[in-house]
């Protein structure tokens, strides 16, 4: 069953007076509990088709259907609204707020839509994770792979239909990130689509598929 239908998605930037083709066409169909990495060369246009597909940045032209809704049918509070709701993009930057506590860090999706986190729900993903114990402390006080298993366990807390990770190991050590894939497989076993770009082919051997992007084609 399909849950991300990517039909001719094209996307263009102007600069000066150039137009540059990022996405040339693009159309791609992932199914409901795959894993699937995307690779290719430095701006081959895998970033920017990662955040199309995420809801975070218009196609020129084409579609994207998500868990069955047309994204860019939605007006733009309704597209944040869904993102916040079904979406969950990890970044290898982890975007976790300083002056936040872990817990604090994972519960901002929640509180974003109003609601308390289920701390019940919080305690087995942070359980999962191996970062209960470290609930308390800021990120100045984390290491990085513990600052990326924060940044997945907020990725989770809304319970996305599904997950898109840009490079999201790669900040880490070779341990790390297999620490770091392991926990991805984990969550993919207990039936989590994710989406994962990447440059290392190690990161690529953990998925079910890979799609090459180069020159803003499917190779």
């Amino acid at each position: 069953m399909a849950l991300l239908e990517i039909k001719h998605i094209r996307k263009e930037f102007v600069s000066g007076t150039r137009t540059v083709q990022a996405l040339k066409d693009i159309t791609l169909t992932i199914e409901k509990g795959e894993m699937v990495a995307i690779t290719g060369p430095s701006g081959a246009g895998k970033s920017t088709l990662l955040q199309i597909c995420a809801g975070l940045m218009r196609p020129t032209k084409g579609n994207i259907c998500l868990d069955g809704k047309d994204l860019y049918a939605l007006n733009d509070d309704k597209l944040a609204e869904f993102r916040r709701n079904h979406i969950s993009y990890i970044l290898q930057h982890f975007n976790l707020l300083p002056m936040l506590t872990a817990h604090e860090n994972i519960a901002i999706p929640s509180l974003l839509n109003d609601v308390k986190p289920d701390e019940t729900v919080l305690r087995e993903i942070t359980d999962t994770l191996g970062i209960t114990e470290r609930l308390e402390h800021f990120p100045a006080e984390l290491s990085g792979g513990e600052q990326q298993r924060v940044g997945i366990a907020r990725s989770l807390i809304n319970n996305p239909a599904c997950i898109f990770a840009d490079e999201p190991t790669g900040n880490l050590d070779g341990g790390t990130t297999k620490d770091v894939m392991d926990l991805f497989c984990r969550l993919n076993e207990a039936g989590k689509t994710i989406v994962i770009v990447t440059h290392d082919p190690e990161v690529a051997r953990y998925c079910h598929r890979e799609i090459t992007i180069v020159d803003g084609m499917i190779r």
